[in-house]
C-alpha cells in the first residue's frame, strides 16, 4: 500500500507532520480528518531505489513533451464534448496516440478506471507525465461537472507555459552557441597554434614576452597534467548536478539565481506570472485555497518560492487571509500583494489574478529582451579579450623577430 507524508493542523492549532498508509491521497486526507487533523499537505513517498530501475531510465529517454501533452488534452476535451463514454474515449486515444510512452500510460489509465478508480486518481498514478496541477484540475472538473471548461483552462495554461519556456530557450540559444565556440577556439589556439609559433621563436633565440609565456604555461599544464583539470571538472560537475537536484540544493540555487542582476528579476517575474495564472485558473475551477497553495508549491518551478508557499499555506490553514501571509514573503512583489488584497475585498480575485498574470507576462518578455541586449556586449568583450590575448602572444614575439632581422 502506498505511503504518504503529510503536514496537518491539530485540534490545538499546532502544525504536525508524519506519514500514513492509504490507497490514495484522497483516502489519506480522509483518514487524517477522522483523526481530528486538518491536512495541509499530503504527498506520496517514493522509494529511492525506484529511480534506478530500467523502466525509469526508459521513461527518462522518452519524455512526454508539452506539445504532445497539449495535443492529448485537446483531443481528450473534444471527445468528452462529443459525448463519447470515458472508457471508449481512452481506448481511442490509446490507439491513435503516436508517442509510445503516452500510449502505454493511457492503456494503464483505461485499466485503472475500468477497475473502479476515478478519473483524477487514475491520472495521479502517472506523475511522470501528468502534473499535480493537471490531476487536481481534473478532480475539480469531475466534482463540478464542468470538465470541458476545466480542460479548456488546462490547455491554455500548458500552452502558455510552453510558449514562455520556448521564448526563454530561444533567447539563450545564441549566447550558449557563442560561448561554446569561444571555448573551442581557446582550446584550438592554445594547443594547436601557439606551440608552433613558440618553436620558431625559440629557435631564433627570442625572449618570449609575458602573454606568450602564460600561453605556454597553460599548454604545458594541459599536456602534462591534463587529468587534473579533467578530474576537477568531472567531479565538480557531477557533485554540483546532484547537489542542485537535492531539496536544499534547489533552494540554494534559486536563491542565488534571484540575486544576480538582470537574471534575478527574470526568475522572480516568471514565477509570479506562473503563480498568478495557475492561482486564477484553479480558483475559477473550484479548487479550495489550501489545495491551490499545495498545487502551486509543487508546480511553481522555483524551490525558494515553493518554500515560502509552504509557510503561506500553513498560515492560511490557521485562518489568515491571503494578502497578509504573501506580504511577509520575500519574493512576492507589492503589485501582486495589493491586487490580492483588493481581490479579497471585492470578491473578483480570479479576474485580478488574470490581469496580474498578463502584466507579468509582458514583464518577462521585456526582461528577456533586456537580458539579450546585456549578453551581446558581454560576449563581444569576452571574444575580443580572448582573441586579443592570443594575438599579443603571437604578434609581440613576431615584432621582436622583425626587429632582429633588421
Amino acid at each position: 500500500m502506498p505511503k504518504f507524508s503529510f503536514r496537518a493542523i491539530t485540534e490545538a492549532g499546532t502544525t504536525t507532520s508524519g506519514a500514513i498508509e492509504a490507497e490514495s491521497a484522497d483516502k489519506a486526507r480522509n483518514l487524517l480528518a477522522a483523526q481530528g487533523y486538518i491536512p495541509t499537505r499530503v504527498k506520496e513517498e517514493r522509494s529511492a531505489a525506484a529511480g534506478f530501475q530500467l523502466g525509469s531510465v526508459l521513461d527518462f529517454l522518452s519524455p512526454v513533451k508539452a506539445p504532445e501533452l497539449i495535443l492529448f488534452t485537446k483531443q481528450f476535451n473534444t471527445l468528452i464534448r462529443a459525448g463519447v463514454p470515458m472508457l471508449s474515449l481512452l481506448k481511442v486515444l490509446e490507439e491513435q496516440t503516436e508517442h509510445p510512452r503516452l500510449s502505454k500510460i493511457l492503456g494503464i489509465i483505461h485499466r485503472d478506471i475500468k477497475e473502479g478508480s476515478s478519473l483524477h486518481e487514475a491520472f495521479r498514478r502517472q506523475p511522470g507525465v501528468f502534473s499535480p496541477l493537471f490531476c487536481n484540475m481534473l478532480k475539480a472538473g469531475e466534482a463540478s461537472g464542468a470538465l470541458n471548461e476545466v480542460l479548456d483552462r488546462l490547455t491554455y495554461i500548458i500552452e502558455h507555459e510552453h510558449n514562455v519556456m520556448s521564448d526563454i530557450k530561444s533567447a539563450l540559444m545564441y549566447p550558449i552557441i557563442v560561448v561554446c565556440f569561444l571555448f573551442i577556439a581557446f582550446f584550438v589556439l592554445l594547443t594547436g597554434v601557439i606551440p608552433r609559433f613558440v618553436g620558431i621563436f625559440k629557435s631564433a633565440g627570442l625572449t618570449l614576452p609575458l602573454p606568450t609565456q602564460i600561453c605556454m604555461l597553460m599548454y604545458d599544464f594541459l599536456i602534462s597534467q591534463w587529468y587534473i583539470p579533467l578530474s576537477i571538472a568531472v567531479a565538480g560537475s557531477v557533485g554540483l548536478y546532484f547537489y542542485v537536484r537535492s531539496a536544499p540544493g534547489k533552494v540554494v540555487f534559486y536563491k542565488a539565481m534571484m540575486k544576480i542582476p538582470i537574471v534575478g528579476p527574470l526568475f522572480i517575474k516568471s514565477a509570479i506570472s506562473r503563480f498568478a495564472s495557475i492561482f486564477s485558473i484553479l480558483q475559477a475551477s473550484g479548487v479550495d485555497i489550501l489545495q491551490t497553495m499545495d498545487i502551486l508549491s509543487e508546480t511553481i518551478g522555483n524551490a525558494a518560492i515553493s518554500n515560502e508557499l509552504d509557510g503561506i499555506r500553513d498560515r492560511l490553514a490557521e485562518g489568515h487571509g491571503i494578502a497578509g501571509p504573501l506580504s511577509s514573503a520575500q519574493y512576492f512583489t507589492p503589485m501582486l500583494i495589493n491586487m490580492v488584497a483588493i481581490g479579497e475585498e471585492s470578491g473578483n480575485l480570479e479576474e485580478l489574478m488574470q490581469d496580474v498574470a498578463l502584466h507579468y507576462d509582458t514583464e518577462v518578455e521585456y526582461a528577456m529582451k533586456k537580458l539579450s541586449e546585456a549578453i551581446g556586449p558581454v560576449l563581444t568583450v569576452g571574444l575580443a579579450a580572448v582573441v586579443g590575448f592570443f594575438a599579443l602572444a603571437i604578434f609581440l614575439p613576431m615584432w621582436d623577430l622583425t626587429l632582429m632581422a633588421k
